[in-house]
């Protein structure tokens, strides 16, 4: 049988609330009231109603005071403000801050009856979700998400915790461990999840680009813009935007990119109208972002405005008890794509794969058991299916790039990208980390190399 749900009737006219206590009563809910905000901010955490039906206008703390304090507060709760003659701008900025809905005095009681019987089925089938997916946590697994590591499970919880909100999120971890996944997770269990989901990797994007890129552009606004162009801020409106690699972002880029957040508004390059912008922004890195801002790669504000809540993704090392599960799910994806008859990994190839250090994490596994799957010639990954790096006992030969005396700079340099990436499975962020540039510099590296490959047309 379905859980009373619980009503707070915020409304400083005694009589009001008492007539109102009387009719939510025999609709079947169970009522509080508060006669003025202080009061139904008490409530609002010990009660913790379903509902909140607020007057606009009360002492002490008004009905937009209290949206704001469910918004910093995290507080589960629909609110419906009522508001009377004349008040509709405020009703407007109550909508802006997380109502509901809002209802003009004097209420129409059938109305209202209505909105509740339909509220309260949402909340219904949102609640049935939420075991659903406690459920699920408790054998970990939330979404394509999975672990059973300590490390792994206190993530979950946090996805969980925090999906539903509209909060901005810093993803951090090392390259490979999952943060773009983490993002479409919080996407997917968020209210969001019919909307777009747009990711942006600033590592990836020139940074003459990048402003275009984010905030779109007018026909004109600079040389080729031949056409008006939608940014990702837009494509992602009502739904959510990654920032991927955020540092690699120019601060002065950055800045605008707060007056963006703040006022959630933008102008296309070279435009003059101002776009209304509802978009949750989550940000990702691979780097210690405390030190990015002491280097001057990221803006104080601009870390502080994205930091309202951080999910710290564990290396692959830090959570070897996941290992088994990932490189089952592996090995089936795999094998179904390549169409073999696989059915796991052999004894000495799990041995080796467990004792790897993985300095590509989760996306090193993938690549890895990726290649065995295509090797493998019989119903088990045998060690001889994995890279020359892994050997009996899993003791991992030493990492050694030999140059031959009279080779190039220029060749040398590629020979030294070339197997770094190797080394860590083609993470690119990674390598670039490893070589000691930038991610920009190795992109930039790779594209030339690329480009001197293609044939000539001559």
């Amino acid at each position: 049988m379905p859980e009373q749900k619980r009503i707070l009737v915020a409304e400083d006219d005694v009589t009001t609330h008492e007539d109102w206590r009387e009719i939510l009563t025999s609709w079947g809910y169970q009522v509080k009231t508060a006669e003025d905000g202080d009061q139904a901010l008490e409530l609002l955490q010990s009660f913790q109603p379903h509902v909140l039906l607020s007057d606009l206008r009360m002492p002490r703390r008004d009905g937009l005071e209290l949206l704001r304090d469910i918004n910093e507060l995290h507080i589960d709760t629909v609110p419906i403000i009522i508001s009377g003659v004349g008040e509709i701008p405020d009703a407007v900025q109550a909508i802006k801050l997380g109502a509901s809905d809002y209802l003009c005095k004097p209420i129409d009681p059938p109305h209202l009856e209505r909105i509740l019987k339909n509220l309260t089925e949402h909340i219904d089938v949102r609640e049935e979700n939420l075991r659903l997916r406690r459920r699920l946590m408790a054998v970990g697994e939330l979404g394509p998400l999975f672990g059973k590591s300590l490390a792994m499970r206190r993530v979950l919880v946090s996805i969980e915790r925090l999906a539903e909100s509209s909060a901005s999120v810093i993803i951090a971890g090392e390259s490979g461990t999952g943060k773009e996944l983490a993002a479409r997770t919080i996407h997917q269990l968020s209210t969001r999840k019919n909307a777009p989901f747009i990711g942006v990797n600033c590592a990836a994007i020139p940074q003459t680009l990048m402003e275009s890129e984010l905030f779109g552009h007018e026909r004109g606004a600079f040389t080729g813009a031949d056409r008006r162009r939608e940014g990702c801020f837009e494509l992602a409106n009502g739904g959510t935007l990654l920032l991927d690699e955020i540092t690699e972002m120019k601060p002065e880029l950055q800045a605008k990119l707060l007056r963006v957040l703040e006022e959630r508004k933008l102008r296309r390059v070279g435009g003059t109208a101002e776009i209304n912008l509802d978009v949750r922004v989550l940000a990702a890195s691979n780097r210690n972002l405390e030190r990015a801002m002491r280097d001057g790669n990221l803006r104080e504000d601009l870390y502080y405005r994205l930091n309202v809540f951080t999910i710290e993704m564990p290396s692959l090392c830090d959570r070897v008890d996941d290992l088994p599960l990932l490189i089952e799910s592996f090995v089936q994806h795999y094998a179904q794509l390549n169409q073999k008859q696989i059915s796991g990994v052999d004894e000495e190839a799990l041995a080796a794969l467990k004792s790897y250090p993985w300095p590509g994490n989760v996306r090193q596994l993938r690549n890895v058991i990726e290649r065995a799957a295509v090797l493998c010639r019989g119903p088990m990954i045998r060690l001889g299916d994995l890279p020359a790096d892994f050997k009996a006992g899993g003791q991992r030969e030493a990492a050694v790039v030999q140059i031959r005396l009279g080779t190039s700079l220029d060749d040398a340099e590629r020979e030294l990208i070339s197997r770094t990436l190797e080394f860590v499975g083609g993470n690119k962020t990674h390598a670039a980390d490893l070589l000691g540039v930038t991610a920009k510099t190795l992109y930039n590296r790779l594209e030339r190399y690329a480009a001197d490959a293609k044939p000539s047309n001559s």
